[in-house]
């Protein structure tokens, strides 16, 4: 089973975005205590007219997100359930249990990168109603089966 997905969207600025969300979030979803949200992003010089960074960049991003899964693999200290990229910016959306661990998470995974210019935001989202809204805007939709009869 294929747990991410790949999509653009309009940022509601006339941007278009790159959204890649997480599909496998019901087993750390159902634990109420996994209540915060925690964004990451990174700001970027655009190259180009549409938003998106360099190459370079576009590595260096690629290499956080990298370290991000490395870093959460078989670990209960936070998912990363969506990775928005456009307008300007990288935007990694994580849900967490405590904003303490999350830190030392963060500073262990990107312990082998250059220092970013990170800005870093959390809020309590019992609902994860960013995730909700995620998916109700851009997962993709599952295939219908044309040979089922009303």
């Amino acid at each position: 089973m294929n747990d991410w997905f790949t999509t653009p969207a309009d940022d509601g600025n006339g941007h278009t975005v790159i959204v890649t969300g997480r599909l496998d979030v019901e087993k750390f979803r159902s634990r109420p205590r996994n209540s915060i949200r925690v964004e990451v992003t990174m700001p970027y010089t655009p190259d180009g007219p549409l938003g998106f960074p360099d190459e370079a960049t576009a590595a260096l991003l690629d290499q956080a997100t990298e370290a991000f899964h490395k870093e959460l693999k078989g670990k209960n200290t936070a998912i990363l359930t969506g990775i928005y990229t456009g307008a300007g910016e990288r935007n990694w959306v994580f849900y967490t249990f405590s904003t303490d661990v999350f830190g030392s998470f963060l500073n262990r995974a990107l312990s082998e990168l250059p220092t970013l210019p990170l800005r870093i935001y959390a809020e309590n989202d019992s609902d994860w109603a960013e995730y909700d809204e995620m998916m109700a805007e851009c997962a993709p939709q599952a295939p219908i089966d044309e040979d089922i009869k009303d």
